[in-house]
């Protein structure tokens, strides 16, 4: 059993699940996560967590605000002398034989200081490949978006990209590989099955557009992330409840969300239709959003058209949808477990007796 020190971003859900997920791939090695805020509780019940502040990204209303994001970072750069000391101890203590990072900052710092392998693990370094699909009026987010990549979360020496569209450029840099998307457990013991019902997946309850679009859905709508357990004509908002979730996602008719990656790609590797609505100023999410449409998945809901013609294309797409996403690879787990191994291996690093 070899120690790995795993700094995770803390912002939403999608890193730490997929930090979660990566986990449970590697069983024979002792895991500690670092991270702050949403992150740090959905980690808190799988094992030993530390909280570490990292930087944020604030969203209201469903859009990425870029002062109160910046005035975030200047708080956090003036409180990282106190982070890296902190780091420092617990590496002290912890005496891991390796790093882990999914977008975080500090951890790689120290693990350099330390002379410890890093390795990260993360789906936003596909965010600088993908420059040439990016349209004009987004290249000064996509900018700023591959600044804050180069110069905040890759202290990394190897990069295992995760994604389930091929980026335009394929990585210059010989240690950076793209795999396809790390699912956990529980989408894998899911049978799919096309139901009636559509699932609605949103954790920004100030997104005020979202519940008037699900309304003119024409079917049962059940809608996770807003903390409710209650019903409006066709809404059945369900409460937090992961199994739930994963039976509802297996069998339903198709996926409304935002554009986080892991749900896009839990829904794709199910067989699922997936309508997307990125987070506004989230060059990460309308990637994603923009590669569901290009590759024929499902819409993306980040244009022009209005909602009742957004809906309406996207119900009458939906079985060349299904067709289109049968062809697809969504699944990099056995590769993921052959790239941390070979990474690790390659470097010394084996279970402790």
């Amino acid at each position: 059993m070899a120690r790995i020190l795993y700094g995770v971003h803390g912002t939403g859900h999608g890193h730490a699940s997929r930090a979660l997920a990566v986990a449970a791939l590697l069983p024979e090695h002792e895991f500690l996560f670092v991270s702050h805020g949403e992150g740090l509780r959905r980690l808190a019940g799988a094992g030993r967590t530390f909280d570490c502040p990292t930087p944020e990204t604030v969203v209201t209303n469903h859009r990425v605000r870029p002062l109160r994001t910046a005035l975030r970072l200047v708080t956090f750069l003036r409180r990282r002398p106190e982070a890296l000391r902190s780091v420092r101890r617990l590496v002290e203590a912890f005496r891991p034989d390796a790093v882990f990072t999914d977008y975080e900052h500090v951890v790689p710092i120290v693990a350099r200081e330390a002379g410890l392998p890093c390795l990260s693990i993360d789906h936003q370094h596909v965010v600088p490949l993908c420059g040439d699909v990016v349209p004009l009026h987004r290249r000064p987010d996509h900018l700023a978006t591959c600044r804050a990549i180069r110069h905040l979360f890759s202290g990394a020496e190897e990069h295992l990209v995760t994604s389930f569209f091929a980026p335009p450029r394929r990585p210059a840099d010989p240690h950076t590989r793209i795999l396809p998307p790390i699912q956990r457990p529980g989408i894998l013991t899911r049978t799919p099955s096309d139901g009636d019902a559509v699932v609605a997946y949103q954790s920004y309850s100030t997104f005020d557009r979202f519940l008037p679009l699900l309304r003119s859905i024409p079917h049962p709508v059940l809608v996770y992330g807003l903390g409710r357990d209650d019903r409006d004509g066709n809404l059945v908002f369900r409460p937090d409840s992961t199994d739930a979730f994963l039976d509802d996602l297996a069998g339903c008719r198709y996926v409304v969300c935002g554009g986080g990656h892991g749900l896009i790609s839990e829904a794709l590797h199910l067989g699922k239709p997936v309508l997307s609505f990125p987070v506004g100023g989230a060059v990460e999410q309308y990637l994603n959003a923009l590669h569901v449409e290009r590759l024929g998945y499902g819409r993306n809901g980040a244009t022009h058209r209005s909602p009742p013609r957004l809906l309406a294309e996207f119900e009458a797409g939906v079985d060349g949808f299904r067709a289109r996403i049968r062809g697809g690879d969504f699944c990099g787990n056995e590769r993921l477990v052959a790239g941390v191994r070979a990474f690790l291996g390659g470097r010394g690093v084996t279970p402790r007796d």
